[in-house]
């Protein structure tokens, strides 16, 4: 069993897929600040300085002591609908796909330009089709 495991385990794809989880994680945390910390602020100007991370609407009865602030309301135990943590989820996916696309679209060019090498003239009919085709053209007179 120990030595299935190993080959299962050394096999190509499986460290790929790691290598690939790996990178895709710190990918994810650099596109995570990117849309924090870069897109979203000047989204929120544009838009008229919106925080999206706090929208939220409170689904229980809020005491007068807490804050209205997503983070006290969580602390506080009580149920939020916080639905600016998903719009700014959403902003990160469609940023990361869009990234992934063009990354995806490059290597396809450059695979593309590697394969569009010209093609090798057209290879010369043998001898004996050549005397076959002869003897067919003979016998059709």
């Amino acid at each position: 069993m120990l030595k299935e495991f190993k080959e299962f385990a050394l096999k190509g794809n499986v460290i790929d897929l790691a290598i690939g989880v790996i990178v895709g994680g710190a990918f994810g945390k650099i596109v995570d600040a990117m849309v924090g910390d870069l897109i979203m602020p000047l989204v929120s100007m544009l838009i008229g300085h919106l925080d999206f991370s706090n929208y939220f609407i409170p689904l229980a009865h809020v005491p007068e002591q807490v804050p209205p602030t997503l983070d006290a309301l969580k602390k506080a135990g009580i149920p939020v609908f916080a639905y600016g943590s998903f719009i700014t989820v959403a902003v990160n996916f469609l940023i990361l796909a869009f990234v992934i696309f063009l990354m995806v679209k490059q290597i396809n060019r450059l695979k593309r330009s590697e394969t569009s090498e010209p093609v090798a003239a057209e290879v010369a009919t043998p001898e004996d089709i050549l005397l076959l085709r002869e003897i067919r053209d003979q016998l059709k007179r």
